[in-house]
């Protein structure tokens, strides 16, 4: 008689119609965007058989974010973001189209692909930073903001099982240029889902007038002086630098580690998914964001023991255990450290501040970058060990400046109970309930 219940209480972000169409439109969209990824990366390794091109598609797909991010807080603070992301989204489904066009007439060279790897990770910069501070418009109770973007993150975990398997064998049966196809056409129910959202006309903000490296400036101060968003996003780019360098690494552990195959990396990876699908679950039965600054630092240190521990093993059935309470942990983090964010951010201040959470992922291909250095030196497993380290002496930082981060948490949360949750000024998006 409960499961309903408790089955409607984790699913509460969907009675806002907005967030519906978000979500629905996302959960397509999502799949192809990981089908065209796996794409990518395997037309680039086919054309080279350069595991050194590999990398700088990689690293040239993934530094735009961080470049952008300061321009693209501003333009998420002074436009309208849900214009933005429309933008955003029609320009990325370009950029599929031709990408598709190329392979399909048999004319894709490898600097195409890294040329339009880096396209995409402009468009990318600026739609991320637009999305995140576009979520929390999208639900009228600030209560439902931690289910919102839990759900969000059972989309991006299940379409991270999902999306490489349709890949895989679309790749072998008719070639990259289908996949590339499906994804352009996966971004048609996103836009027909942002078109048919009730907008209401973004409020004139009083600095709109402000240059923007001004507007830049008084941002990045504001999160600086703010420690539960300052060491929030410090903490990520540790783990993001860190604790990632496992993925990069991962067909040595299948291979030469646990003496597998590609059958062997795929479970793998499939762990990995997995926990992260539990830990979104477990993120969206939460009631509410208070708490949040306890959870982000135990989930790193969750994240980094068991990255040690699955370094350190040769036995799959404990690596696969592993790697599912990785995977669990990393969501967590992510989520948690999101919804804290988003929950503390003043409305005028939110673009600016999310692109920080945007520009801490940029870390992920210097960390890259590094593990494979690293690890011709010291070897695969000390290097993920290495990075797990880290990630818990990063989360025993973050324990100690807990007591500041949860001193202005708390002050944060009374100064909500006494104001109306989401102010009409700041309501850019109809909240309605269906």
């Amino acid at each position: 008689m409960k499961t309903p219940i408790n089955v409607k209480f984790m699913l509460r972000a969907l009675r806002y119609r907005n967030y519906r169409l978000f979500f629905s439109g996302q959960a397509v969209s999502t799949i192809g965007t990981w089908m065209q990824t796996i794409a990518m990366n395997w037309l680039v390794y086919r054309l080279t058989e350069s595991a050194f091109m590999l990398g700088s598609f990689n690293f040239f797909n993934s530094v735009p974010g961080l470049l952008l991010g300061p321009v693209a807080g501003v333009v998420a603070d002074r436009f309208n973001r849900h214009k933005v992301i429309i933008i955003t989204q029609s320009l990325a489904m370009l950029q599929a189209v031709l990408l598709a066009a190329l392979v399909i007439t048999g004319n894709i060279e490898v600097w195409h692909l890294l040329g339009l790897g880096f396209v995409l990770g402009c468009i990318n910069g600026f739609d991320l930073t637009a999305r995140q501070a576009f979520v929390v418009d999208l639900v009228e109770d600030k209560d439902d903001l931690p289910n919102a973007i839990a759900l969000n993150s059972i989309i991006l975990s299940v379409s991270k099982l999902v999306g490489p398997s349709i890949a895989g064998i679309l790749i072998a049966l008719v070639g990259e240029g289908a996949c590339f196809l499906l994804n352009a056409a996966s971004f048609i129910p996103v836009l027909a889902a942002l078109l048919s959202m009730r907008v209401q006309e973004p409020v004139k903000r009083e600095k709109e007038n402000n240059s923007p490296l001004r507007e830049m400036h008084e941002g990045y101060l504001y999160a600086y002086h703010f420690p539960p968003i300052c060491y929030t996003v410090l903490l990520l780019g540790v783990v993001n630098l860190a604790g990632t360098v496992y993925v990069t690494l991962m067909p040595i552990f299948a291979q030469d580690i646990f003496a597998g195959d590609s059958y062997t990396l795929g479970l793998l990876m499939g762990a990995t998914g997995l926990g992260a699908i539990c830990g979104a679950t477990f993120m969206a039965s939460r009631p509410d964001p208070q708490g949040l600054e306890r959870v982000i630092p135990w989930a790193v240190v969750l994240l980094g023991i068991t990255l040690i521990v699955f370094s350190q093993t040769n036995w799959l059935l404990i690596g696969l255990l592993m790697l599912f309470f990785i995977g669990l942990g990393s969501i967590v983090h992510i989520a948690a450290s999101s919804t804290l964010m988003q929950s503390l951010v003043d409305e005028d201040k939110r673009g600016r501040v999310m692109s920080l959470y945007s520009m801490s992922f940029g870390m992920t291909p210097f960390g890259n970058l590094l593990a494979g250095i690293m690890a011709s030196y010291i070897g695969a497993a000390a290097t993920v060990s290495t990075g797990g380290a880290v990630c818990v002496a990063g989360a025993i930082l973050f324990f100690c400046r807990l007591q500041d981060i949860e001193k202005h948490t708390k002050t944060n949360n009374k100064i909500d109970e006494q104001n109306v949750i989401v102010p009409t000024s700041c309501n850019r998006v109809s909240g309605e309930k269906i």
